[in-house]
């Protein structure tokens, strides 16, 4: 669907600057990312890294995509490590290694070390600085009000050399750009932002909440990084009301919060409010908490939260919380390594969500995933296409060059081309690559395990059960090996966990839809009868509690969708309430097509 950008439809001057900004780059993608690549090349020439390929001077852009291989973090370790070490030589930069930023540690295993330089901050701003503008046309007025917006740091570690090593957004809220970031009243926070800089995650939470809620009526839209950091705040406030309440009503701060920047910067908020406190004891101690969002805060007109990937199994959970009233904005497509793009039309369905790739962010080259024919040539797995001349209808592999000294490095998000805006492609995130479950030939990726659980889930929601969390492994200690599910179940009846045909039927629907391979595997007693485990509730919180004490970022943890880390599989085995297994085999029809996928 077409987006009309129109500098004249803007709410104010700056607006229209950013609107004229992306029309700017957007049309002319492939002059546009020929010059940020050669930016690269010619700043970064001189590094240890690109000189081992003798790029040459007359045709460096011929060069780099003859010469330059494909890479991954592991591949990439060695350099990373000398500059963690603190080897300060240009290794992959030819400016200086500023910090390394941090993965969540839950996508594919290890906290992951990524190199970055200071002028970073400034493209990462510049990205930010385009969202407010494009959802300022489809939501008039949010310069009247306030938005309300879980955000955290982590407590920052430093490599052997001396270089912060902390999640991306930890680097963001620290820098000059969030903190002595001049005034917008399109982009007020009801947090202060020393409550968001607070190490304390619960001081932290609790300081964000009353502030919230002191300030209910002002509140325009509500907000964290993923969905999940936005039902972990409405837990807390299930959790915590009487306290918030009781702080409201005295006007005081309960001595719980030590920090004393935190304490200092509600002083003057604090006050007296009976009405108030007896309003949040009621709303919370009903045990109603259908539209609990709307309910506290009445004029909230959006969630922005991201719900895809494999966010996507939050809807429902929010959709309840918010009483279905609120659309979900996912506005921008960002990892540690780079800041890709933006989604033009922030508040469409979730399901529709498709961001348009701003070229001059970093050089972009992707994989087709699977074969691709263009213009009646084959592309396969190992030709790289350009940012410009992706098709679509495609799926690819994202491939990124950045100006802080990643070179062809695969990202490992598969991306499926929906459309353009002007020459700009855009892209619907489909799921992580090499997230799997496997027994024997079988592969069972993200998306697939998620259209599993959609199973599950209706047929739980007959008797008003949801799945609230999920996570799984592969058996291999059982002969023939099976698929373990854990669910955490939210539900008005206790007993549903023990309801031995319903969740049978939820096992044997899950087989049912995963893919002809699974299948085949199980009729063929290759793979043994899938396997749901019921957790209590809050062990999904547990289980984040455990992985915050290890070093994950609050503001990026994602719910890992496959586990073999022991102590993780110990604490949630110990959490079962109820053990049910698949009562036979599920429909496989010989003449079905069954592939296997290769990793690349």
């Amino acid at each position: 669907m077409a987006v009309d950008l129109s500098p004249s439809m803007a709410a104010c001057e700056k607006d229209a600057e950013a609107l004229r900004f992306i029309e700017e780059m957007t049309s002319n993608v492939r002059s546009v990312q020929r010059r940020a690549l050669m930016e690269i090349l010619t700043r970064n020439g001189g590094t240890e890294y690109l000189k081992r390929f003798d790029l040459g001077e007359e045709d460096p852009l011929s060069a780099f995509k003859a010469k330059v291989p494909i890479v991954s973090y592991e591949d990439l370790q060695p350099e990373i490590q000398r500059i963690a070490n603190g080897d300060r030589s240009p290794i992959l930069s030819s400016h200086p290694i500023s910090e390394f930023l941090t993965s969540s540690g839950t996508s594919a295993g290890e906290r992951k070390l990524m190199p970055t330089i200071q002028e970073e901050l400034d493209r990462r701003q510049l990205l930010y600085s385009l969202l407010m503008p494009v959802m300022n046309l489809y939501v008039p007025g949010l310069d009247k009000g306030k938005g309300l917006y879980f955000l955290f740091v982590k407590s920052e570690t430093k490599t052997p050399g001396g270089l912060p090593a902390r999640p991306v957004l930890t680097s963001y809220y620290k820098s000059d750009h969030f903190r002595t970031r001049p005034y917008d009243p399109y982009n007020v926070y009801t947090s202060p932002t020393e409550a968001i800089l607070c190490p304390d995650s619960h001081q932290s939470m609790y300081v964000q909440m009353l502030c919230g809620l002191y300030m209910r009526h002002d509140v325009l839209r509500v907000g964290a990084v993923f969905a999940s950091g936005l039902l972990r705040a409405i837990r807390f406030l299930q959790l915590n009301y009487e306290q918030l309440a009781q702080d409201i009503a005295t006007g005081t701060l309960t001595d719980k919060i030590k920090d004393r920047a935190v304490r200092d910067s509600v002083a003057g908020l604090l006050r007296p409010d009976p009405e108030l406190a007896r309003f949040v004891t009621r709303e919370c101690s009903s045990g109603d908490w259908e539209g609990i969002i709307t309910r506290v805060w009445p004029n909230t007109r959006y969630l922005d939260v991201i719900v895809t990937g494999a966010m996507a199994q939050y809807i429902p959970t929010l959709e309840y919380y918010s009483g279905g009233k609120l659309p979900m904005a996912c506005t921008m497509y960002a990892s540690s390594e780079c800041y890709f793009g933006l989604n033009l039309r922030p508040i469409c369905k979730p399901s529709e969500v498709s961001y348009t790739i701003m070229p001059n962010m970093c050089f972009f080259e992707f994989l087709p995933h699977g074969d691709v024919e263009r213009d009646g040539k084959m592309y396969s797995h190992d030709e790289l296409v350009e940012l410009a001349d992706v098709e679509v209808g495609q799926e690819y592999e994202l491939v990124i060059t950045t100006y802080a000294g990643l070179y062809r490095y695969h990202v490992g998000d598969i991306l499926l081309v929906t459309g353009f805006h002007n020459k700009a492609p855009q892209f619907k995130f489909v799921r992580r690559k090499n997230v799997l479950l496997s027994i024997d030939s079988d592969k069972t990726d993200e998306s697939e395990l998620q259209k599993a659980v959609d199973a599950a889930s209706q047929v739980l929601r007959g008797a008003g059960a949801t799945v609230v969390e999920y996570t799984s492994y592969a058996d291999a200690k059982t002969i023939p090996g099976h698929y373990v599910v854990y669910f955490e179940l939210m539900s008005s009846n206790a007993a549903i966990s023990n309801n031995k045909v319903m969740m049978e039927e939820c096992c044997i629907e899950m087989e049912e839809a995963l893919n002809a391979v699974y299948r085949q595997g199980r009729v063929g007693e290759a793979i043994g009868p899938l396997e749901v485990r019921v957790v209590r509730g809050g062990t999904f919180e547990e289980l984040m509690d455990y992985a915050i004490s290890r070093g994950a970022s609050i503001n990026q943890y994602k719910v890992p969708r496959c586990v073999s880390f022991t102590p993780i599989m110990e604490l949630l085995d110990s959490r079962v309430v109820s053990k049910h297994f698949s009562p036979r085999c599920p429909t496989f029809n010989p003449n079905e097509r069954v592939t296997t996928t290769t990793t690349i």
